[in-house]
């Protein structure tokens, strides 16, 4: 007998359409407008290779139901690691509190909504056993030290997981997934005349072991030496205001901090990002469309379906640098009677959703590489950052250049080091002048926090020119 993949999540999580009926009618009793039940059961391994040798080895599992009661724009939540009739009534029970009456509640009858699979895989993890990861990060310590004699010291840190998820609406919607990741992250310390530098690569994807092909072995580990390496040459900058063009690909986690969170729709709907007075307004120049897309193949920051059960999809932000579109849970899409666009998002069952972003980026421009950097007399070329910080109102940003040159009568030049850019999203925006054709999106993607909330998220763009931002250097 063939048991379908719906079939086994009910198993998986000891419940059936009976169960979850039942659930629901508790949920709604004092009178809420929906509720939903999120089903979640996570596992996730950790191995770490430091000194030539494995030292450290973890794992983890999460198993759980979050029970959501809304009542307007208010909401109730409540979870419950005990999946059982008895334990979820209860939870229900509190999450339904938010509503102040009492009703008869017919039962929902549910319904399977089929969804599109973005992150086939081939095996997955919870049938990948550790001996068949612990030559993939020996190979790669190895191809490191092979790669620069002046390399000392080699860490590899290595993860993989999955979450099994099951939603149940009170509309009679029910949706399943299944969403694995892997990511590989390699940081190198190098020696040269007593002076040591170090900086680092990572690579995530929602892929199984069949990521880690010859040719990824071997950028994950050429990669992190370049960049190690490269900070012997380099100088720290003069600081002021100058000419910034942003790499593709890594350099878009200023568009996704600086400009992204401004268009999540609580942060308009509360008004508290700038942007909250802009829809159908022009924010940038005619060559600048931004898009958040949760269908992007086996990008980390790609969801099949999002934490309410809604269909993800491709969201034009900005067009043509008009503003078009927030993003949108449930709750903000009711107050600005539009559609939901899929950005329910989550931690874990248990936190309730809140709309975040996915993978957000921005599309070739008409321009080339070449020709933006050709057209810059004194200015910088960012090619990665960390450790940015953000007021999400009013936009202003500083970040860490973790990699990037001076750019000296149009052509990269020296190397730099130690600087941060300072400057406002918005404004950023309006002063993008030129967008190349060369869209990359960013290889390892990050986690994205807000409201204490940490979820996967990924970033990209092309070559970007912004005819000012404040560089902070030697003396700033």
């Amino acid at each position: 007998m063939t048991i379908s993949k719906l079939e086994n999540h009910y198993i998986r999580f000891g419940v059936d359409e009976k169960v979850i009926r039942d659930v629901m009618s508790q949920a709604l009793s004092r009178g809420g407008d929906y509720c939903d039940l999120f089903f979640q059961h996570s596992f996730g391994n950790h191995i770490r290779l430091e000194d030539h040798a494995v030292n450290r080895a973890h794992c983890s599992i999460d198993f759980g139901v979050g029970i959501r009661v809304l009542k307007g724009e208010q909401t109730g939540y409540s979870f419950t690691d005990e999946i059982t009739p008895k334990a979820m009534k209860l939870a229900a029970k509190y999450a339904a509190n938010i509503a102040d009456s009492n009703k008869e509640i017919a039962p929902v009858q549910v319904k399977h909504h089929r969804v599109t699979n973005y992150y086939p895989i081939q095996t997955p993890w919870e049938k990948v056993s550790i001996d068949r990861k612990i030559p993939f990060l020996r190979e790669i310590n190895e191809k490191v030290f092979a790669e620069d004699k002046r390399v000392i010291k080699s860490n590899i840190s290595f993860g993989d997981g999955a979450a099994y998820i099951l939603i149940a609406t009170s509309e009679g919607r029910i949706v399943y997934d299944y969403k694995p990741m892997i990511q590989v992250s390699v940081t190198c310390t190098a020696e040269q005349n007593g002076q040591r530098e170090q900086n680092y690569f990572n690579l995530s994807s929602r892929n199984g072991i069949e990521f880690l092909t010859p040719e990824t072995i071997d950028w994950l580990a050429k990669e992190p030496v370049r960049r190690t390496v490269q900070l012997f040459d380099a100088v720290k900058p003069d600081a002021g205001e100058m000419e910034v063009v942003l790499a593709a690909g890594r350099s878009g986690i200023l568009l996704h901090e600086a400009i992204g969170h401004g268009m999540e729709a609580d942060f308009n709907r509360k008004k508290i990002s700038i942007f909250s007075d802009r829809m159908n307004t022009r924010v940038a120049e005619k060559f600048v469309t931004i898009m958040d897309d949760g269908t992007n193949l086996n990008v980390r920051g790609s969801i099949n379906v999002d934490d309410e059960g809604n269909d993800t999809e491709a969201t034009c932000l900005v067009e043509g640098g008009i503003l078009r579109n927030y993003l949108h849970d449930r709750i903000s899409a009711r107050h600005y009677r539009v559609h939901p666009t899929g950005n329910g998002r989550r931690q874990s069952f248990r936190f309730p959703p809140h709309p975040r972003m996915r993978n957000t980026y921005m599309l070739p421009g008409p321009h080339k590489k070449e020709e933006i950097i050709r057209s810059v007399k004194k200015g910088l070329y960012a090619e990665s950052f960390t450790n940015g910080e953000v007021l999400i109102g009013a936009g202003d940003f500083t970040f860490y250049v973790k990699s990037g040159y001076l750019i000296e009568d149009g052509e990269l030049t020296r190397p730099v080091k130690d600087i941060n850019l300072i400057g406002n999203g918005p404004e950023v925006l309006r002063n993008i002048v030129m967008v190349a054709d060369d869209f990359k999106m960013a290889e390892s993607g990050g986690t994205c926090g807000k409201d204490g909330q940490w979820v996967p998220v990924s970033l990209g763009q092309p070559t970007v020119k912004v005819s000012k931002i404040t560089v902070g250097g030697i003396r700033s």
